[in-house]
This record gives C-alpha cells, sequence and structure tokens, in this order.
C-alpha cells in the first residue's frame, strides 16, 4: 500500500538527467535499463494496440518479479530532511510502484518513444502530486489522493459511482496520527505540518467514491478489464491497504498485483469478489479505468 512504512535502502546508481527542459535526479541500476530495454522489445508489436492490451502485456511482462516494501527511500541524511529522489526500480515492486510503473510505461509507449528518460518523466508525472517533486510531502502516499491527483490530469477517471458505489467521508490522517512510524516524519517536525496540510486538502474534498465488497458481484461484469483498483479498508485514517489491476480470466473477474503473500507479482486465485470478501478490514474497490 501507499502509507506504507519506507525503510529500504538502496544500494542504487544514482543519475542525473536533463531532458525536455525539466531536470531531475534518480535512483537506479543498470539492471533497470535493461529490463525496459526487454520490455521495449517485446511490447513493440503491440505498439498500437488499445490501452487495455497495452497494460495488460505490460502488467503480465513483471509476473514473478519479487515483492518488496519500502522501494521508495535511499536510506540517507537526506530522508530525514524530507528531500526526495526519483526512485526507478524494475527489478521489485511494493503493490502501488507496480501500478505507477506499468502505467507509466504504457504512457511511454502510447508516446511513441522508447527512451528510459522519457520513462522515468512518465513515472515522476504519476507518483508526486501534479508532477513536480518537492520534497517528501509531494509525493502522492495515499491511494485516494492519487486517484484524484491523476483524474485531474486526465491519466485515470473512478468509476465507482456509476458501478453503484457510495462515498467514503471518514477523516483520512493515519500518516499524521502515526508519524513515529515514518522517520521522515519523526524527527522532522515541518514535515510532519506539511503532511497534515496534504490530509486537510484531501478531507476537505468531501470524501471518495468506491464500490463497497458487498456490490462487486453484482457489478463484476462492468468492471472493466485492467482498470486499477485500491482495497479500502476499515482501518481508522486510512483509505486503502492495497491496489492492482482488475483481470478477467477465462471469464472470471480476478487481479493481478504485487502480491505481500505471495512475494511476487501474480495473477490471483481468487474472484475479486472473494478477496474482498475474505479480508475482514476490506470495505470495497476504488474502481478507476486508465485513460
Amino acid at each position: 500500500m501507499r502509507v506504507a512504512y519506507y525503510t529500504l535502502i538502496l544500494s542504487a546508481v544514482g543519475l542525473t538527467f536533463w531532458s525536455f527542459g525539466w531536470e531531475t535526479e534518480i535512483e537506479c541500476q543498470p539492471e533497470d535499463r535493461q529490463l525496459f530495454q526487454r520490455y521495449t522489445e517485446q511490447i513493440e508489436p503491440f505498439a498500437g494496440a488499445s490501452i487495455e492490451t497495452l497494460l495488460e502485456h505490460t502488467a503480465l511482462f513483471f509476473v514473478g518479479t519479487p515483492y518488496v516494501e519500502h522501494t521508495l527511500e535511499v536510506g540517507n541524511d537526506e530522508e530525514k530532511r524530507g528531500n526526495e529522489r526519483l526512485v526507478v526500480n524494475l527489478r521489485e515492486f511494493d503493490c502501488v510502484t507496480y501500478i505507477e510503473t506499468v502505467i507509466a510505461l504504457m504512457n511511454t509507449v502510447r508516446s511513441g518513444s522508447s527512451r528510459f528518460d522519457d520513462f522515468a518523466r512518465q513515472l515522476q508525472q504519476i507518483r508526486y502530486r501534479d508532477g513536480a517533486i518537492e520534497g517528501y510531502a509531494s509525493r502522492l502516499h495515499y491511494v485516494s489522493d492519487w486517484v484524484y491527483n491523476q483524474q485531474q490530469g486526465g491519466v485515470v477517471e473512478n468509476i465507482s459511482e456509476r458501478l453503484g458505489g457510495t462515498c467514503e467521508e471518514k477523516k483520512i490522517d493515519f500518516m499524521s496520527t502515526h508519524r513515529e512510524a515514518y522517520k521522515q516524519l519523526n524527527c522532522n517536525d515541518s514535515l510532519w505540518l506539511e503532511i497534515q496540510r496534504v490530509e486537510e486538502s484531501i478531507n476537505n474534498r468531501g470524501g471518495f467514491f468506491y464500490l463497497p465488497k458487498e456490490n462487486i458481484s453484482s457489478a463484476a461484469s462492468r468492471i472493466p478489464h485492467m482498470s486499477m483498483l485500491g482495497f479500502t479498508t476499515k482501518i481508522k485514517g486510512l483509505d486503502t491497504t492495497h491496489t492492482g489491476f482488475a483481470f478477467r480470466e477465462n471469464g472470471r473477474l480476478t487481479f493481478i498485483h504485487a502480491s505481500s503473500a505471495q512475494g511476487k507479482v501474480v495473477i490471483d486465485r481468487r474472484s475479486l469478489h472473494d478477496y474482498c470478501e475474505r479480508q475482514s478490514s476490506c470495505t470495497g474497490v476504488i474502481v478507476a479505468t486508465v485513460l
């Protein structure tokens, strides 16, 4: 989930590049460029295909890739000051970096590019509020905020309401009320206040729409293949605990995701309805089509 406890130290190669009038310092390893090259070679026959097809082939390219938490942290004193670098990691994912990477790769292909730095630019646009890296608080930590920001930018559309969804109006404040779990917030009062301002902005929107889990079966035929899913939760102060893509396989609606339980990217064996029913804290799903 996006609101995770990011602490992993990356032994990465820092790269700086300037392209299209933007300047971004990125963290990656040579294997990331090699994987990107392999991906572009495999996706090339589908370059003119639909968004759904591109998303499917991109998501499937990473099946079996290890699940690793906390992949966005570089583990140095810069973190404690709330500074950010763009982390590009195609070797391992958490559930949200998987979603971001698949969409960013798809957008890169649709733009007609096969350049690694163009992909990095797409990833930055998706991961940070309005595409601007302005410290830790500019990262879209809450999935409902991520969906809202991407909808404003024309990347996704939350279709939960028209599927029979309802509005969740709970107060979102998990990060600020659990600051001890985030090393950036635990030792930095000004950054903690910034996160509180982000949460206040989220709460001032009046909630977000999601599809309750008891309505998933009746809506299943209308949930688009490869739509983005955010699994909503009863946990106080938190909007979602997991993400994935809706996936139709042999007429059954399931989902493809970076699974912490299975330790890798998988097509889940359970139906979407069954998965949500068996998660006691799950209340349903945000369903957002990728535009």
